[in-house]
């Protein structure tokens, strides 16, 4: 059996795992800053990363007794190192490192959305490569097209907000709770999602890249109008929001032919997306569970398992970069 420890700390969530075989979750636990930021409509990068400093050494002693096991049986220690915030990447990685040259353990750096898309393979029904990958989250908006473990291909991404990132915006607007993508799911629950016609940009050309500010401000101004409820501009949006991911992504489906799609990210735990994606698409989907669509560290050790397998280690010199691309 092959041990993974993975690391997790780019934005504010502190997740530590262990996971065996790059598949099955010994132990997950994640530390959420949604009540720290919450005061603040969003995330706050100096706090939190401080709170990743308050709490990961002791998120990485209690998997460790979770699962029973001691250092000597941890095979590689896998970490975030970007993109990200530079504080929150600065303090995993650096406690990786040490951990990893202290225990005499290979150090395994990992990309995030790399992660993320090695979270479908902890799910009951994981991927066989190639495949096509959606990959949607505060921080990212893309379709990735997966060649074979660790070689990718871009094929679209957003050119402003991610989507999730427009969630938040539109929920402040609302002055629904933060964060935005599951208040704006639960205020659309009793709202109608014909009330508003709201754009859905660049569904009708042939790039595969999004758009989502257009989207944010046609909000912004029909609140302005007023004389409409709260839970119908909601259920409007996220209508507008799913119909652009679904219809981009379909086109990406023909384009190159895809026989199999993984859905990731933390708006990959919205259920009208879900929805449509598993039973418009016309292929087999492969998703994370709920609880694995936001950031955390099993999908780190995932990634780091096959890294390590596939002998792409890291060392004292590797350095967080919040701007890292995937290669």
């Amino acid at each position: 059996m092959t041990l993974v420890l993975g690391i997790e700390t780019s934005c504010d969530e502190t997740g530590v795992a262990l996971v065996a075989d790059g598949a099955r979750i010994l132990s997950s636990e994640v530390a959420s800053q949604i009540a720290v930021h919450a005061e603040f409509g969003g995330v706050v990068p100096e706090i939190a990363s401080r709170q990743h400093i308050l709490c990961i050494s002791q998120l990485v002693r209690k998997a460790l007794a979770d699962v029973g096991c001691g250092q000597e049986e941890v095979s590689a220690i896998a970490v975030t190192n970007g993109p990200g915030l530079m504080g929150s990447l600065l303090v995993g990685v650096c406690f990786a490192k040490a951990l990893a040259y202290a225990w005499r353990t290979p150090f395994v750096p990992v990309h995030h959305i790399e992660g993320h898309i090695f979270s479908a393979f902890l799910s009951g029904d994981p991927p066989v490569f190639p495949f096509l990958t959606l990959v949607v989250s505060g921080g990212h908006t893309c379709l990735i097209w997966c060649e074979r473990p660790h070689e990718y291909r871009f094929l679209g991404t957003t050119r402003d907000d991610a989507v999730g990132e427009c969630f938040d915006k539109v929920a402040r607007l609302l002055e629904l709770p933060y964060p935005g993508g599951p208040s704006i799911q639960r205020a659309a629950e009793s709202g109608n999602p014909e009330t508003c016609d709201f754009p859905r940009a660049m569904t009708q050309t042939e790039t595969l890249d999004f758009s989502f500010s257009g989207l944010k401000t046609a909000v912004l101004y029909r609140l302005r109008e007023g004389g409409i409820s709260r839970e119908d501009v909601a259920a409007s949006f996220q209508a507008a929001a799913v119909d652009t991911l679904f219809l981009k992504t379909r086109q990406a489906v023909e384009q190159t032919g895809a026989r199999r799609l993984v859905l990731a990210g933390g708006v990959a735990a919205n259920r009208l997306l879900r929805t449509r994606i598993t039973g418009e698409l016309g292929i087999p989907v492969s998703m994370p569970p709920f609880e694995l669509c936001v950031d955390n560290g099993a999908m780190i050790a995932a990634a780091g398992y096959s890294r390590y397998k596939h002998g792409f280690l890291g060392d004292t010199r590797t350095r967080p970069h919040p701007g890292l691309r995937l290669a």
